[in-house]
């Protein structure tokens, strides 16, 4: 029943931004913090970022200083921004509940960075 709902992804150049949506049903939103991870293909599920109930946030290395994770509660809506992209960054962007992950994974959202 509790599920999330990826988009915003698509294809980017080099230095890009993209904005990220995550769309939560199924709990009481505002209650609980948030991740976001991603999966490069062929690797496993990496952490990006984190966002508490209380909006306090914590980054993976790879992405602290360009990466802005937020969150609107009346919308039960989970915000990436990905600004300066590199092509490492390539990934399946997926969201959950922290800690014990609630949700089955969904399908995720793909972000492409190429030039």
């Amino acid at each position: 029943q509790v599920q999330f709902v990826e988009s915003g992804g698509g294809l980017v150049q080099p230095g890009g931004s993209l904005r990220l949506s995550c769309a939560a049903s199924g709990i009481r939103f505002s209650i609980y913090a948030i991740n976001w991870y991603r999966q490069a293909p062929g690797n496993q599920r990496e952490f990006v970022a984190t966002i508490s109930s209380g909006g306090g946030t914590s980054y993976a290395d790879s992405v602290k200083g360009r990466f802005t994770i937020s969150r609107d509660n009346a919308r039960n809506t989970v915000y990436l921004q990905m600004n300066s992209l590199k092509s490492e960054d390539t990934a399946v962007y997926y969201c959950n509940t922290a800690g014990r992950n609630l949700a089955v994974w969904g399908q995720g959202t793909l972000v492409t960075v190429s030039s």
